[in-house]
Formats: structure tokens, sequence, C-alpha cells
């Protein structure tokens, strides 16, 4: 039986509603996926970007460590034979000995200096990640800055109360016991969870204090870079 006339419109309307409806997934997938590999290729270029101004400020923050380094490591190096094991019985008090006596500043409780240091346990154990001294290549890594002062720093107890009193450019032997150091609980390492400083331990230090070394501002490229590269960052891990 033939279709009347109204029927055969309204199925040719379906029809084009349904190819329209398909040619528009079909665009709005092409255009996602467009979108999807901007998002991409703009991350990237951002990363680029960010890497090439950080390592460029890299660069000036290694030759400002190498240049300290060729100032300082002569005299500091002259007192790292004073590692070894010690009693850790006899450790009852903080006691303080000036290897060398700096002709600077007195450091106070607000004093703002930078310091390298050395520091071992009573079994004459180096800590790996905490000093600044490479004795194989025979240099220093960047000096640790006490830039808040000692009264308001985040140290333990023995340098808070021990460095008070010496000079920059002086040389100190620090000695501490446990409950001016890490205490009963010791000290751990955050990112994989071993001990790194055995509980009830005292230990020694080697330090130097020296001034701050002059602040490497970041250039405005690398700030921008490091805005832009964020910004792509997002865009692209939310399009993920």
């Amino acid at each position: 039986m033939a279709l009347k006339k109204t029927h055969r419109w309204a199925i040719m309307i379906i029809m084009i509603v349904m190819v329209i409806g398909t040619i528009g997934s079909f665009a709005v997938m092409i255009l996602a996926q467009q979108n999807t590999t901007r998002i991409a290729a703009d991350y990237q270029k951002a990363l680029a970007a960010y890497t090439k101004e950080q390592e460029a400020y890299q660069k000036k923050v290694d030759s400002q460590s190498d240049e300290l380094s060729k100032t300082y490591y002569p005299t500091f190096s002259q007192y790292v034979d004073q590692v070894g094991s010690f009693d850790l019985a006899s450790v009852t008090s903080l006691t303080t000995e000036d290897l060398l006596v700096g002709d600077g500043e007195e450091i106070s409780g607000s004093t703002e200096f930078a310091v390298y240091y050395l520091g071992w346990d009573a079994n004459g154990n180096k800590f790996t990640g905490g000093n600044n001294v490479d004795t194989a290549n025979q240099k220093l890594t960047a000096p640790f800055a006490v830039s808040t002062g000692l009264d308001n720093a985040s140290l333990i107890d023995g340098w808070k109360e021990g460095l008070k009193g010496m000079h920059i450019g002086g040389v100190r032997l620090l000695t501490i016991p446990a409950d001016k150091a890490y205490g009963a609980k010791g000290s751990t390492d955050s990112s994989t969870g071993q001990t790194t400083i055995a509980p009830n331990m005292p230990l020694k230090f080697i330090v130097m204090a020296i001034p701050i070394p002059p602040t490497i501002e970041q250039s405005e490229a690398l700030t921008k870079a490091t805005n832009d590269y964020y910004t792509a960052a997002a865009a692209y891990y939310s399009a993920q």
C-alpha cells in the first residue's frame, strides 16, 4: 500500500535528522581530537621552553656554587679528618669547640648566615643526604642558608644553641647529645622510610659559617615559562 505523502515527508525528515546527527557526531569527535592534539602540542611547547629556561637558571646556580667551593673548600677540607666513631655514653651535654675562629660577625639568634657542614653519628657514619662536602671530587655543594636566624629556624636544638657565639668565617665542632638532636625517635628518610639516624643517637658536626651568598633571581623569561608550563600542564592532564 502506497504511503501517504505526509508519511513520506516524515520519513525523509527523520532520515535527514539522522544523517545530520551522524555527521554532527563525527564533527564533534574530529573537533575534540583536534583540540586534544592542540592541547598536547601546547603542553610540549611549554615544557620545552620551561626546561630551557630552568637549565639556564640552574647553570647560574651551579656556577655560583662552584665559585663558593673554590673559596671555602681549602679551609673546610682541613677538618674532615675529624670524622670517626666516638663513645656514645660519654656525650651527656652539648659541647662546642672552635677549630677556626672567624673574623666576621658574631652569630646571634637573629643573624642571617649560611653554612657548610659535615655530620656523623657515634659509629662514625656520615650522613649521606645531609652533608655539603664531596670529598671524592674535592668540592663543596651549595651551602645551607639560615635566612631566618637561629631562633626561628627549623633546626635541631644542638644547632640552634651550639652555633650561637661563633663568628662568620669560623669553623666549629659541635658534639650534640641525643636529646638535643633527634631524641628517642631518631630520624627516617621520608621517601624510603629507612632509618637515617638511630634513636637516642648523639651526633657530631663540623660547621663552617659564611655570609649568605647573593640570591640568583629568576629571569622574567623563566617566570613566564614556569607560569605557561603549569597552565599548559593543567589543561593537558585535564584532557586525558
